[in-house]
């Protein structure tokens, strides 16, 4: 189960995990007095569909403007003004394909003063049986195009289930990031704490992309999505609310209610088979 980007960071942030203030937005008309809770000057209105590359994503109605699904504005109306252009108009992104998602919720949070961008993510690798961390000086960027043209720069390392996180993954991080003193007692706690999280809520993957050094010297979650365990979600019923129906396909919904494995593909073509 994938969950939107402001309710993983409040997750986060509930593991003590450095993320910015932000609040989602469901009606345009609650989208200006959402905005004056946060300081600015600057802030951001996030798209919200469970889709990468909302950034760069284009709009398929001329009334949702040309500037993608992540806009800056510089006042609370400004803000208010990208919400009513990007609510409920459909969001085309690489990884949405050509019909694009509907953008029901959108999220407005402060802008951060961005120094460096690094990747950091934690998933279940398959080979070793173990949680392992992914971890990159090139943030912001597609990490499989990073894994294609600079392999170099991810580095990947497993924690043993009996130890959990210790000292020396927390160092491993800061090492592979090139943080040093602070920085990389930063990257140390940071480390422990989404290990803590990644765990307690059976999580699938858990991909920070970008985590930035701010230009005061602070470490921050800028960006956060979050899958689980669906096996593991009958002992999260607090996390099961948090499901998103209409980001799935109908027929895969109706599967899950009878526990069954489907994946809805394009085109005529259907599989029956027995296993996985």
């Amino acid at each position: 189960m994938n969950i939107h980007e402001y309710q993983a960071k409040a997750l986060l942030r509930g593991f003590g995990v450095p993320v910015p203030e932000g609040y989602p937005v469901l009606k345009a008309e609650d989208a200006e007095a959402v905005a004056r809770q946060l300081k600015g000057p600057v802030w951001v209105v996030k798209s919200q569909i469970h889709a990468g590359g909302r950034g760069k994503g284009k709009f398929k109605e001329a009334a949702a403007g040309d500037k993608g699904g992540v806009r800056l504005a510089r006042s609370p109306e400004e803000a208010a003004a990208f919400v009513r252009q990007m609510l409920g108009h459909t969001l085309v992104t690489v990884q949405t394909g050509p019909a694009g998602k509907q953008v029901n919720r959108l999220y407005i949070e402060d802008g951060s003063d961005i120094e460096r961008e690094f990747y950091l993510s934690m998933l279940v690798d398959r080979e070793t049986a173990r949680t392992a961390f992914v971890v990159s000086t090139e943030g912001g960027m597609d990490i499989e195009e990073v894994a294609h043209k600079t392999p170099e720069k991810i580095r990947t390392f497993s924690v043993d289930p009996a130890t959990g996180v210790t000292a020396e993954h927390g160092r491993a991080v800061a090492e592979a990031l090139g943080l040093s003193g602070d920085l990389a007692r930063q990257a140390q706690d940071l480390a422990a704490k989404l290990y803590r999280a990644f765990v307690e809520d059976d999580m699938a993957m858990l991909e920070i992309n970008p985590l930035i050094l701010t230009k005061d010297g602070q470490l921050r979650c800028l960006d956060a999505k979050v899958s689980f365990d669906d096996n593991a979600l009958y002992r999260h019923p607090d996390l099961f609310r948090l499901r998103d129906e209409t980001e799935e396909d109908e027929k895969e919904i109706e599967a899950s209610k009878y526990d069954l494995a489907y994946i809805a593909l394009d085109g005529t073509i259907g599989c029956m088979v027995n296993g996985a």
